[in-house]
Protein backbone atom coordinates (compact mmCIF):
# COMPACT_ATOMS: atom_id res chain seq x y z
CA UNK A 1 0.00 0.00 0.00
CA UNK A 2 2.99 2.13 0.82
CA UNK A 3 4.45 1.47 -2.73
CA UNK A 4 1.38 2.68 -4.55
CA UNK A 5 0.95 5.70 -2.42
CA UNK A 6 4.17 6.82 -3.46
CA UNK A 7 3.56 5.80 -7.42
CA UNK A 8 0.21 8.23 -7.05
CA UNK A 9 2.73 10.98 -5.39
CA UNK A 10 5.06 10.81 -8.18
CA UNK A 11 2.58 10.96 -11.12
CA UNK A 12 0.96 14.05 -9.30
CA UNK A 13 4.12 16.02 -8.78
CA UNK A 14 4.99 15.22 -12.20
CA UNK A 15 1.93 17.22 -13.18
CA UNK A 16 2.84 19.80 -10.31
CA UNK A 17 6.10 19.95 -12.06
CA UNK A 18 4.88 21.41 -15.32
CA UNK A 19 3.34 23.82 -13.59
CA UNK A 20 6.43 24.92 -11.86
CA UNK A 21 8.61 24.77 -15.02
CA UNK A 22 7.13 28.25 -15.82
CA UNK A 23 7.96 29.85 -12.79
CA UNK A 24 11.65 30.65 -13.97
CA UNK A 25 14.86 29.20 -12.49
CA UNK A 26 14.57 29.64 -8.96
CA UNK A 27 11.05 27.66 -8.68
CA UNK A 28 12.97 24.84 -10.73
CA UNK A 29 15.74 24.72 -8.78
CA UNK A 30 13.49 24.80 -5.77
CA UNK A 31 11.81 22.01 -6.92
CA UNK A 32 14.55 19.72 -7.99
CA UNK A 33 16.36 20.06 -4.77
CA UNK A 34 13.34 18.85 -2.66
CA UNK A 35 13.46 15.82 -5.27
CA UNK A 36 16.56 15.45 -4.06
CA UNK A 37 16.44 15.71 -0.47
CA UNK A 38 13.80 12.32 -0.85
CA UNK A 39 16.36 10.30 -1.70
CA UNK A 40 18.28 8.11 0.80
CA UNK A 41 21.43 8.84 0.69
CA UNK A 42 20.10 12.67 -0.37
CA UNK A 43 21.75 14.09 -3.46
CA UNK A 44 24.01 16.91 -3.41
CA UNK A 45 22.14 19.81 -5.78
CA UNK A 46 23.93 19.99 -9.59
CA UNK A 47 25.14 22.52 -11.13
CA UNK A 48 23.30 22.70 -14.27
CA UNK A 49 19.92 24.35 -14.65
CA UNK A 50 18.88 22.71 -17.58
CA UNK A 51 18.86 19.03 -16.43
CA UNK A 52 16.55 20.25 -13.57
CA UNK A 53 13.83 21.96 -16.21
CA UNK A 54 14.37 18.85 -18.37
CA UNK A 55 13.11 15.92 -15.67
CA UNK A 56 10.69 18.49 -14.87
CA UNK A 57 10.00 18.51 -18.51
CA UNK A 58 9.94 14.61 -18.82
CA UNK A 59 7.31 13.91 -16.51
CA UNK A 60 8.07 9.87 -17.19
CA UNK A 61 6.51 8.85 -14.09
CA UNK A 62 3.01 10.51 -14.39
CA UNK A 63 2.34 8.62 -17.78
CA UNK A 64 3.51 5.48 -15.46
CA UNK A 65 1.29 6.26 -13.08
CA UNK A 66 -2.10 7.16 -15.62
CA UNK A 67 -1.26 3.97 -17.25
CA UNK A 68 -0.92 2.33 -13.85
CA UNK A 69 -3.99 4.30 -12.36
CA UNK A 70 -5.68 2.66 -16.20
CA UNK A 71 -5.05 -0.79 -15.62
CA UNK A 72 -5.66 -0.88 -12.05
CA UNK A 73 -9.48 0.65 -12.91
CA UNK A 74 -9.71 -1.68 -15.47
CA UNK A 75 -9.27 -4.39 -13.07
CA UNK A 76 -11.92 -3.32 -10.79
CA UNK A 77 -14.46 -2.72 -13.85
CA UNK A 78 -14.21 -6.16 -14.53
CA UNK A 79 -14.74 -7.71 -10.96
CA UNK A 80 -17.96 -5.79 -11.04
CA UNK A 81 -18.68 -6.62 -14.49
CA UNK A 82 -21.71 -9.17 -13.75
CA UNK A 83 -23.28 -6.25 -11.69
CA UNK A 84 -22.52 -3.50 -13.82
CA UNK A 85 -24.45 -5.53 -16.79
CA UNK A 86 -27.40 -6.29 -14.79
CA UNK A 87 -28.08 -2.78 -14.02
CA UNK A 88 -27.33 -1.44 -17.79
CA UNK A 89 -31.13 -1.40 -19.36
CA UNK A 90 -30.03 -2.67 -22.72
CA UNK A 91 -27.98 -5.34 -21.77
CA UNK A 92 -24.66 -3.61 -23.31
CA UNK A 93 -21.58 -2.62 -22.40
CA UNK A 94 -17.80 -1.89 -23.78
CA UNK A 95 -15.07 -3.46 -21.44
CA UNK A 96 -11.93 -3.53 -23.02
CA UNK A 97 -12.71 -2.74 -26.73
CA UNK A 98 -14.96 -6.15 -26.70
CA UNK A 99 -18.84 -5.75 -26.09
CA UNK A 100 -20.62 -7.51 -22.71
CA UNK A 101 -23.76 -8.61 -24.41
CA UNK A 102 -24.99 -11.60 -22.24
CA UNK A 103 -24.45 -12.81 -18.63
CA UNK A 104 -21.84 -15.14 -19.59
CA UNK A 105 -19.38 -12.56 -20.78
CA UNK A 106 -20.11 -10.69 -18.20
CA UNK A 107 -18.82 -13.52 -15.18
CA UNK A 108 -15.88 -13.86 -17.62
CA UNK A 109 -14.49 -10.51 -17.23
CA UNK A 110 -14.57 -11.27 -13.44
CA UNK A 111 -11.03 -12.98 -13.71
CA UNK A 112 -9.97 -10.83 -16.51
CA UNK A 113 -10.18 -7.79 -14.16
CA UNK A 114 -8.45 -9.84 -11.22
CA UNK A 115 -5.50 -10.71 -13.33
CA UNK A 116 -5.31 -7.28 -14.69
CA UNK A 117 -5.20 -5.89 -10.54
CA UNK A 118 -2.84 -8.55 -9.96
CA UNK A 119 -0.40 -7.32 -12.66
CA UNK A 120 -1.04 -3.64 -11.92
CA UNK A 121 0.12 -4.79 -8.12
CA UNK A 122 3.02 -6.30 -9.80
CA UNK A 123 4.15 -3.32 -11.69
CA UNK A 124 4.07 -0.94 -8.90
CA UNK A 125 7.57 -1.14 -8.07
CA UNK A 126 8.92 -1.38 -10.82
CA UNK A 127 7.36 1.87 -12.07
CA UNK A 128 9.14 3.40 -9.14
CA UNK A 129 12.36 2.12 -9.85
CA UNK A 130 12.00 3.30 -13.68
CA UNK A 131 11.08 6.86 -12.16
CA UNK A 132 13.96 7.24 -9.48
CA UNK A 133 16.29 5.81 -12.23
CA UNK A 134 15.11 8.80 -14.62
CA UNK A 135 15.19 11.37 -11.58
CA UNK A 136 18.67 9.66 -10.54
CA UNK A 137 20.21 10.12 -13.87
CA UNK A 138 18.58 13.42 -14.74
CA UNK A 139 19.16 15.47 -10.69
CA UNK A 140 22.46 13.38 -9.44
CA UNK A 141 25.31 15.78 -9.74
CA UNK A 142 27.83 15.19 -12.37
CA UNK A 143 31.42 14.58 -11.95
CA UNK A 144 31.88 18.51 -12.41
CA UNK A 145 29.43 19.07 -10.20
CA UNK A 146 30.60 16.59 -7.44
CA UNK A 147 34.64 18.00 -7.85
CA UNK A 148 33.53 21.82 -7.40
CA UNK A 149 31.44 20.90 -4.24
CA UNK A 150 34.32 19.25 -2.88
CA UNK A 151 36.51 22.13 -3.25
CA UNK A 152 33.80 23.95 -1.88
CA UNK A 153 33.41 22.06 1.41
CA UNK A 154 37.47 21.56 1.57
CA UNK A 155 37.80 25.71 1.61
CA UNK A 156 34.80 25.51 3.89
CA UNK A 157 36.70 23.33 6.32
CA UNK A 158 39.79 24.92 6.24
CA UNK A 159 38.33 27.87 6.98
CA UNK A 160 36.11 26.26 9.81
CA UNK A 161 39.78 25.29 11.20
CA UNK A 162 41.47 28.40 10.98
CA UNK A 163 38.16 30.00 12.76
CA UNK A 164 38.76 27.46 15.47
CA UNK A 165 42.41 27.78 16.03
CA UNK A 166 42.19 31.14 16.24
CA UNK A 167 39.52 30.73 18.55
CA UNK A 168 41.33 28.97 21.01
CA UNK A 169 44.34 31.21 20.39
CA UNK A 170 42.39 34.20 22.13
CA UNK A 171 41.00 31.87 24.73
CA UNK A 172 44.43 30.97 25.75
CA UNK A 173 45.21 34.42 25.71
CA UNK A 174 42.61 35.94 27.38
CA UNK A 175 42.11 33.91 29.70
CA UNK A 176 44.59 31.01 30.88
CA UNK A 177 47.63 32.48 29.80
CA UNK A 178 46.65 35.75 31.79
CA UNK A 179 46.13 34.17 35.02
CA UNK A 180 49.45 32.17 34.55
CA UNK A 181 51.42 35.45 34.46
CA UNK A 182 49.54 36.50 37.34
CA UNK A 183 50.55 34.04 39.15
CA UNK A 184 54.14 33.54 37.91
CA UNK A 185 54.33 37.44 39.34
CA UNK A 186 52.57 36.45 42.49
CA UNK A 187 54.93 34.22 43.11
CA UNK A 188 58.25 36.14 42.17
CA UNK A 189 56.69 38.97 44.67
CA UNK A 190 56.52 36.10 47.31
CA UNK A 191 59.79 34.97 46.97
CA UNK A 192 60.99 38.58 47.69
CA UNK A 193 58.76 39.19 50.64
CA UNK A 194 59.21 35.64 52.05
CA UNK A 195 62.32 37.00 54.37
CA UNK A 196 60.91 40.13 55.19
CA UNK A 197 57.30 40.11 55.87
CA UNK A 198 56.52 35.80 55.70
CA UNK A 199 52.44 37.14 56.24
CA UNK A 200 52.24 39.45 52.96
CA UNK A 201 54.57 36.10 51.13
CA UNK A 202 51.88 33.75 52.67
CA UNK A 203 48.89 36.13 51.08
CA UNK A 204 50.14 36.07 47.75
CA UNK A 205 51.16 32.54 47.75
CA UNK A 206 47.11 32.09 48.87
CA UNK A 207 46.12 34.59 45.96
CA UNK A 208 48.62 32.51 43.25
CA UNK A 209 46.91 28.70 44.29
CA UNK A 210 43.41 30.75 43.26
CA UNK A 211 44.72 32.24 40.39
CA UNK A 212 46.36 28.57 39.12
CA UNK A 213 43.06 27.56 40.28
CA UNK A 214 40.79 29.57 38.14
CA UNK A 215 43.41 28.98 35.17
CA UNK A 216 42.69 25.13 35.51
CA UNK A 217 38.49 25.77 35.66
CA UNK A 218 39.48 27.96 32.18
CA UNK A 219 41.55 25.28 30.88
CA UNK A 220 39.04 22.99 31.05
CA UNK A 221 36.47 24.76 30.13
CA UNK A 222 38.31 25.30 26.80
CA UNK A 223 39.14 21.29 26.53
CA UNK A 224 35.33 20.40 26.79
CA UNK A 225 34.59 23.30 24.14
CA UNK A 226 37.26 21.55 21.36
CA UNK A 227 35.81 17.76 23.00
CA UNK A 228 33.97 17.27 25.45
CA UNK A 229 35.30 14.40 27.94
CA UNK A 230 32.01 12.94 28.26
CA UNK A 231 31.76 12.51 24.36
CA UNK A 232 35.00 10.41 24.24
CA UNK A 233 33.96 8.56 27.53
CA UNK A 234 30.34 7.63 26.65
CA UNK A 235 29.90 8.93 23.20
CA UNK A 236 26.97 10.99 21.00
CA UNK A 237 24.35 8.99 23.31
CA UNK A 238 26.04 9.99 26.78
CA UNK A 239 26.90 13.56 25.42
CA UNK A 240 23.57 14.42 24.23
CA UNK A 241 21.64 12.95 27.49
CA UNK A 242 24.08 15.13 29.70
CA UNK A 243 23.14 18.25 27.59
CA UNK A 244 19.30 17.95 28.08
CA UNK A 245 19.92 17.57 31.75
CA UNK A 246 21.79 20.52 32.00
CA UNK A 247 19.43 22.26 29.58
CA UNK A 248 17.31 25.32 31.01
CA UNK A 249 13.99 24.11 29.32
CA UNK A 250 12.69 20.37 29.26
CA UNK A 251 14.42 18.55 26.25
CA UNK A 252 13.25 14.78 25.76
CA UNK A 253 16.82 12.85 23.95
CA UNK A 254 16.59 9.63 22.44
CA UNK A 255 19.06 7.58 20.70
CA UNK A 256 19.12 5.10 18.67
CA UNK A 257 22.39 3.78 17.96
CA UNK A 258 24.00 0.52 18.66
CA UNK A 259 27.52 1.28 17.85
CA UNK A 260 30.04 4.46 18.14
CA UNK A 261 31.09 6.74 15.25
CA UNK A 262 33.81 8.21 13.96
CA UNK A 263 35.46 10.78 16.78
CA UNK A 264 34.78 13.31 13.88
CA UNK A 265 31.63 12.72 13.04
CA UNK A 266 30.35 12.01 16.97
CA UNK A 267 32.09 15.77 17.66
CA UNK A 268 30.17 17.57 14.45
CA UNK A 269 26.65 16.17 15.52
CA UNK A 270 27.37 17.00 19.23
CA UNK A 271 28.00 20.60 18.60
CA UNK A 272 25.67 20.69 16.25
CA UNK A 273 22.75 19.40 18.52
CA UNK A 274 24.28 22.20 21.25
CA UNK A 275 23.85 25.25 18.44
CA UNK A 276 20.66 24.15 17.77
CA UNK A 277 19.04 23.76 21.28
CA UNK A 278 20.56 27.15 22.04
CA UNK A 279 19.03 28.43 18.87
CA UNK A 280 15.91 27.23 20.35
CA UNK A 281 16.36 28.65 23.63
CA UNK A 282 17.47 32.13 22.46
CA UNK A 283 15.82 33.04 19.80
CA UNK A 284 12.57 30.73 19.24
CA UNK A 285 11.13 30.78 22.78
CA UNK A 286 10.64 27.49 22.98
CA UNK A 287 9.62 26.01 26.16
CA UNK A 288 10.27 22.20 25.19
CA UNK A 289 12.56 20.90 22.79
CA UNK A 290 13.07 17.24 21.74
CA UNK A 291 16.04 15.69 19.91
CA UNK A 292 16.47 12.83 18.43
CA UNK A 293 19.04 10.39 16.53
CA UNK A 294 19.02 7.52 14.59
CA UNK A 295 20.61 5.29 11.90
CA UNK A 296 19.19 4.29 8.73
CA UNK A 297 20.81 3.23 6.12
CA UNK A 298 23.79 3.83 6.96
CA UNK A 299 23.42 7.75 7.63
CA UNK A 300 22.99 8.91 11.00
CA UNK A 301 19.77 11.16 11.17
CA UNK A 302 19.77 14.42 14.35
CA UNK A 303 16.45 15.56 14.29
CA UNK A 304 16.03 18.11 16.77
CA UNK A 305 12.08 19.87 17.48
CA UNK A 306 11.26 22.65 19.06
CA UNK A 307 7.91 24.26 19.70
CA UNK A 308 8.89 27.95 19.63
CA UNK A 309 7.44 31.10 17.49
CA UNK A 310 9.03 29.37 14.05
CA UNK A 311 10.70 31.42 11.41
CA UNK A 312 13.91 30.05 11.04
CA UNK A 313 15.44 30.37 7.47
CA UNK A 314 18.99 28.94 5.80
CA UNK A 315 20.20 32.42 4.78
CA UNK A 316 24.11 33.85 4.27
CA UNK A 317 25.52 34.23 7.17
CA UNK A 318 22.64 32.41 9.86
CA UNK A 319 23.58 30.14 12.17
CA UNK A 320 22.15 27.24 10.19
CA UNK A 321 24.05 28.26 6.93
CA UNK A 322 27.02 27.56 9.48
CA UNK A 323 25.91 24.40 10.60
CA UNK A 324 25.09 23.41 7.19
CA UNK A 325 29.30 23.95 6.23
CA UNK A 326 30.26 22.18 9.33
CA UNK A 327 28.23 19.17 7.94
CA UNK A 328 29.69 19.60 4.37
CA UNK A 329 32.88 17.75 4.89
CA UNK A 330 31.16 14.84 5.75
CA UNK A 331 28.85 15.31 3.08
CA UNK A 332 26.44 15.91 5.17
CA UNK A 333 22.91 17.52 4.37
CA UNK A 334 21.01 19.73 6.78
CA UNK A 335 17.10 20.79 6.07
CA UNK A 336 14.91 23.21 8.01
CA UNK A 337 11.28 23.26 7.82
CA UNK A 338 9.91 26.45 10.20
CA UNK A 339 6.73 27.44 9.71
CA UNK A 340 5.49 30.61 11.31
CA UNK A 341 3.75 29.95 14.45
CA UNK A 342 6.24 26.94 14.99
CA UNK A 343 7.08 24.38 15.32
CA UNK A 344 10.45 24.37 14.20
CA UNK A 345 12.06 21.03 12.96
CA UNK A 346 15.52 20.34 11.76
CA UNK A 347 17.27 17.54 10.70
CA UNK A 348 21.07 16.91 9.90
CA UNK A 349 21.74 13.97 7.85
CA UNK A 350 25.78 12.10 7.93
CA UNK A 351 27.05 9.24 5.90
CA UNK A 352 28.30 7.17 8.87
CA UNK A 353 30.99 4.15 8.98
CA UNK A 354 31.78 1.96 12.27
CA UNK A 355 34.84 3.54 14.21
Amino acid sequence: MRDIVRLLRVGLDGLVGLVVLLGGPARVRARADAARARFTPPLPAGGAWWRDAAWLATPLGSLLTVFWLDLFAAGLMGLAMPLLWALEDDGRLWYQWVIVDDFALAVFAMPVGALMIWIALLLVRPFLRVERWRTRRLLAPTLADRVEWLTATRSAALDASASELRRIERDLHDGAQAQLVAVSMQLGMAEDMLDRDPAAARDLLLEARSGANTAMAELRALVRGIHPPLLAERGLGGALEALALRSAVPVTCSVSLTRRLPAPIESALYFSAVELLTNAIRHSGAARVSIEVAERDGRVVLRVRDDGRGGAVMGAGSGLSGLASRLAPFDGVLRVSSPAGGPTVVVAEVPCASS
